[in-house]
């Protein structure tokens, strides 16, 4: 093989300004070329292309944009990302951001008030345009919050602090009470398996079912979980379902669970005791859920339940902020402040 002598090297850039003086670019052009290569004349930008391949340069446009005067970085705050809800939101937003240019900073705060806090210090401590936050609710900083609101616009997601901030959810009173009469015209009327009392969803979701058995002359039954503000949602359900059917069993042959993972819970202490769920003759147990998680319709049986519209709820809530960060006046739009999201009945075989 013929020697092809010693491999050139490539000098290592550590910034705009030294890429720009390498060039022979202005560092504004360059700095231009990068928020918008069409913004910047062909032959220039033809220019600044050569040198990238020359130079291997990749800019860190994070870093870019926390020097802007806009900058167009979202932080997001949920409380678990590996929550396939909050996954599912987080992909929506991100993808509504990109449309719009924006980069999306996100943080989990796991569950824990302590996380959650130094989640907002940290949206406090970097120069960010703007914040979507799914609160804990219950055990929230407020004034921690607050400071941040303060110092950027902020949205609510999926559950609110109820302090008349902006925020986007779902419209709990329509979708339960949805999902509560359609249980109750196909069979037995459901008994609500609670979930734990993580944020307002928990009591709003109890309360809707509630007021729909009563408006359609049932007696509604409530199976309540621990107190503890815990998100292990399949554990717990599944350990009380267990204790249900060991014992006295539960009031009513259908049960309408919290949310779908709750569900998923409640069908795997079934699959163990031997109860069948489902619609068929010779099943013992109908259960049904909330939210329409991805794995929900994949379920042994696939899981009745509501759906939450997760690309609305993602682009409406990126257009909510984006209409406070860009405008000239500060504070919400007016009549931008509260948006509840209907959701959408989804029939399959456990219910």
């Amino acid at each position: 093989m013929a020697d092809l002598g010693p491999r050139s090297t490539v000098q290592k850039i550590r910034n705009m300004a030294e890429f720009a003086q390498l060039s022979g670019i202005s560092r504004p052009t360059v700095s231009k070329y990068f928020n918008d290569p069409a913004s910047v004349r062909k032959s220039i930008r033809s220019k600044i292309e050569r040198a990238l391949l020359k130079y291997d340069y990749r800019p860190n446009l994070f870093a870019v944009n926390l020097n802007k005067r806009k900058p167009k970085i979202i932080g997001v705050i949920v409380p678990d990302t590996s929550d396939m809800f909050y996954s599912e939101m987080v992909r929506h937003i991100e993808m509504r951001c990109a449309i719009d240019g924006y980069f999306v900073l996100v943080l989990s705060s796991r569950g824990d008030p302590l996380l959650e806090a130094r989640s907002i210090d940290t949206l406090l401590s970097l120069k960010i345009a703007g914040a979507i936050i799914a609160p804990l609710g219950i055990r929230t900083d407020a004034a921690l919050m607050e400071s941040l609101r303060a110092h950027i616009p902020i949205v609510y997601l999926d559950s609110s602090l109820h302090d008349g901030s902006p925020f986007v959810g779902t419209d709990n009173e329509q979708s339960i009470g949805l999902i509560t009469d359609y249980l109750c015209r196909t069979g037995t009327p459901p008994t609500f398996f609670e979930m734990p009392a993580v944020n307002h969803n928990a009591a709003e979701r109890r309360d809707a079912y509630v007021r729909t058995m009563e408006r359609l002359g049932f007696q509604p039954e409530v199976v309540g979980v621990t107190r503890q503000t815990d998100w292990r949602f399949e554990e717990i359900a599944y350990g009380e379902a267990l204790r249900v059917l060991d014992g006295k069993g539960f009031p009513t042959s259908t049960l309408l669970c919290a949310n779908d993972r709750i569900a998923v819970g409640v069908m795997a202490a079934a699959f163990q005791r031997g109860v069948k769920v489902g619609r068929e003759a010779d099943c013992r147990l109908r259960v049904a859920g909330h939210d329409d998680q991805p794995y929900s319709r994949f379920g042994c049986p696939p899981l009745t339940t509501v759906a939450q519209d997760f690309s609305r709820l993602g682009s409406l809530g990126v257009e909510m902020l984006l209409a406070e960060v860009e405008s000239e006046t500060p504070g919400p739009p007016e009549g931008a402040r509260q948006m509840r999201v209907e959701a959408r009945l989804m029939m399959r075989a456990s219910a």
